[in-house]
């Protein structure tokens, strides 16, 4: 019943607050390496990249990977759009998973991605995917702006979202324009399809360079605190 209210009970990367604007509900975020199972499909649907990556960890009975590795689950799942045999083993599931839109061919699509449990902290440790759709990336350091709200996952919601978190961005004195937060941005989805939507945690996570992480962090004088992952 946790997950039906948006209990959290998948692991989750570490990360480092560097600045909390509270009034304005967002905050600055500097997160390590991490590693990632992705997909990209240039249907509206989000069933296929979903399901591509359940069966690469092992959601759906045997994994999808060599080794038969079952993976665990993290958060958050991400989307986001884009220009561009050994014997068996079992992964658990972290949070987020992140959704991106994808467009490699000039068409309108998406990118969704599993973040890995924080063990498979190299590429020599990750099971590779039998799927020729399921690549695993490595996503390096970063930091960026997120902003969190519950409700729909719809694109257009979220893609609202990053409007709204640029220009707060720009209020506070970081150059960004709205057309680099909707090209850039990513969804960050921390809760399954079933969790009523008022409980969900919703992410929108734009990457920042270190000019625009100095003229906000700088500027306001934001102090740092940190979080580990959630098991």
């Amino acid at each position: 019943m946790g997950t039906i209210f948006g209990k959290q009970i998948v692991a989750e990367p570490a990360f480092e607050v560097l600045y909390r604007q509270t009034q304005q509900a967002y905050e600055i975020r500097r997160y390590a390496t991490r590693f990632a199972a992705s997909t990209s499909t240039d249907a509206n649907s989000d069933s296929a990249p979903f399901n591509a990556l359940a069966r690469y960890i092992g959601v759906f009975g045997t994994p999808e990977n060599q080794g038969r590795t079952a993976i665990s689950m993290t958060a958050p799942v991400v989307k986001e759009e884009s220009s561009g045999s050994s014997q068996p083993e079992a992964m658990a599931m972290t949070a987020p998973v992140v959704k991106t839109p994808s467009d490699p061919n000039g068409e309108a699509g998406m990118v969704m991605k599993f973040i890995l449990p924080a063990a498979y902290d190299s590429m020599e440790k990750i099971p590779q995917p039998t799927n020729p759709r399921v690549h695993i990336e490595e996503i390096p350091p970063a930091v960026g702006a997120v902003h969190r709200y519950s409700g729909s996952f719809d694109d257009t919601v979220s893609r609202n979202k990053a409007r709204w978190l640029a220009q707060q961005l720009r209020e506070d004195g970081v150059d960004i324009t709205e057309d680099y937060a909707v090209e850039h941005y990513q969804f960050w989805g921390y809760n399954p399809p079933f969790t009523l939507p008022m409980f969900r945690r919703n992410e929108v996570w734009i990457e920042l360079d270190a000019t625009q992480v100095d003229q906000i962090v700088n500027g306001k004088g934001g102090a740092a605190s940190s979080t580990t992952a959630v098991n």
